[in-house]
């Protein structure tokens, strides 16, 4: 797993996806390295580069041509270039090109989740997967009721995470934003 700050950062990017995070992600996802994972909202690429690591290919999207600038320059960076495809544009319009995909990550969505989670669920192949990361309550609202109406349960984690800084009492702890980890597996 890549440190966080291993990661070249922009302040007007999100990201990186927090260390743990990307872990339990990880793990949520149940990647494998024949599995093709399309990451919509890549912000800095911390998720596309971990899924490049481990799946057998990655798109990474985002609307905002900062995020794709900072992507390549952590794709460059961690050496994983071969298997990734950044792609610059609305995630709607680049989902519709897009065919065999396993894994689909949601982790910016521009307004647009339950139309994404829609049609990217409608383009997943067989026991493909959809993982949500939200910060905001809305967005894990939003993602819920879209799973409703498509009759599916999705399984929720809410996740809090401290970090430690040593002080010359003790240790002191951090919080992190609280992230929502919202997934789904396309019924057959």
């Amino acid at each position: 797993m890549i440190k966080d700050e291993d990661f070249i950062k922009n302040p007007d990017v999100p990201g990186p996806t927090k260390e743990e995070i990307r872990c339990l992600v990880l793990c949520k996802s149940n990647v494998s390295n024949q599995d093709i994972v399309v990451d919509i909202g890549c912000g800095t690429g911390g998720l596309t580069i971990e899924f490049a690591k481990r799946a057998k290919y990655v798109y990474a999207i985002d609307i905002n041509h900062k995020a794709i600038e900072i992507t390549r320059q952590n794709i460059k960076k961690h050496c994983v270039n071969e298997n990734i495809k950044v792609l610059e544009g609305n995630g709607l319009d680049i989902l519709d090109k897009l065919t065999n995909i396993d894994l689909l990550i949601i982790g910016g969505s521009s307004g647009k989740l339950p139309l994404l989670i829609k049609k990217g669920y409608n383009k997943l192949n067989n026991n493909g997967r959809i993982i949500i990361t939200a910060i905001l309550l809305e967005t894990c609202v939003e993602a819920i009721s879209t799973f409703k109406e498509l009759s599916i349960i999705p399984d929720v984690v809410d996740i809090s995470i401290s970090k430690g800084k040593i002080i010359e009492r003790g240790t002191m702890m951090f919080a992190k934003n609280p992230i929502t980890i919202i997934s789904a597996k396309k019924q057959n």
